[in-house]
């Protein structure tokens, strides 16, 4: 592992996945915290479903002229998604706590992340309509809030963030977790999600270079690991020297037991086995 007891290690919690996270990967987290500061951004998705149907309909995510996807997000959703993260927030707190380990929360939008202006015109019914979507690209992290960062203590950040007009605003948490990393000068990114490695062509891979997997992103990744290979490539150009993606135990995902390793090290794509 390349991290040590000085610098965070920022681990984004994909949302539909924190249910399935058994006991003994929490304690390996807290196993980890003990050794070096831990910065956790967690996802929504699944949670945000489940309070309301309405979050699964079709309608509710649009597409841009580009063809890009986001969740609409109108005053209702923010209240919607704080909803669903506070009870997220206290369960991975009380988790952690449980396990000798502290741990505070802090709302994107609480002066840590900073967005600019979204994109105005969405596909709606097979026409390009204006519509108001309370999101943006992240535009910079203030690591200001993160002043308690040390071993033993945990920040759990929720993404959101805050624009120029002084609105809350949804942003996408792969690429929040990738800014936050580059602003923390954190040396490892962990993307924990449900798939246990980046598939191309059907095969796993175990390493991938920067290059290999933004050009794999255009081609042909799909839904959430198009944004997640978009995160790591953000990640790696802000100074992280390693991003991982995987379903496994963190400390087995950074020490390359398992998942798939994207640095800017040009490689053979390689497979599991390799």
């Amino acid at each position: 592992m390349s991290a040590d007891r000085a610098t965070p290690t920022v681990v984004k919690l994909g949302g539909s996945c924190l249910d399935d996270l058994a006991g003994t990967w929490w304690d390996d987290l807290a196993r980890l915290g003990r050794d070096r500061p831990l910065i956790l951004v967690h996802g929504w998705s699944k949670p945000l479903k489940k309070l309301d149907a309405r979050h699964s309909e079709p309608s509710a995510i649009l597409r841009d002229r580009y063809g890009n996807q986001s969740r609409w997000t109108t005053p209702e959703v923010i209240d919607d998604i704080k909803t669903v993260s506070a009870v997220l927030a206290e369960d991975v707190l009380a988790r952690l706590a449980s396990r000798g380990i502290t741990a505070e929360r802090l709302l994107g939008s609480d002066g840590l992340v900073g967005a600019g202006p979204g994109e105005r015109w969405w596909w709606r019914e097979k026409q390009l309509v204006e519509l108001e979507n309370l999101v943006g690209p992240i535009t910079g992290v203030d690591p200001a809030p993160l002043r308690n960062l040390r071993p033993g203590h945990v920040h759990l950040v929720t993404p959101l963030a805050r624009n120029a007009a002084g609105q809350e605003v949804n942003t996408d948490a792969d690429r929040a977790a990738a800014a936050i990393a580059g602003a923390t000068g954190a040396p490892d990114l962990v993307l924990v999600t449900d798939v246990g490695h980046l598939l191309i062509d059907g095969e796993p891979v175990r390493r991938i270079s920067a290059e290999d997997a933004a050009a794999f992103r255009d081609r042909g990744a799909k839904g959430g690991m198009r944004k997640k290979l978009r995160a790591a490539g953000e990640a790696l150009e802000r100074g992280v020297e390693r991003v991982v993606i995987g379903s496994a135990a963190v400390t087995e995902l950074l020490d390359g037991s398992t998942g798939t390793l994207i640095t800017h090290e040009r490689a053979t794509t390689a497979g599991a086995g390799a």
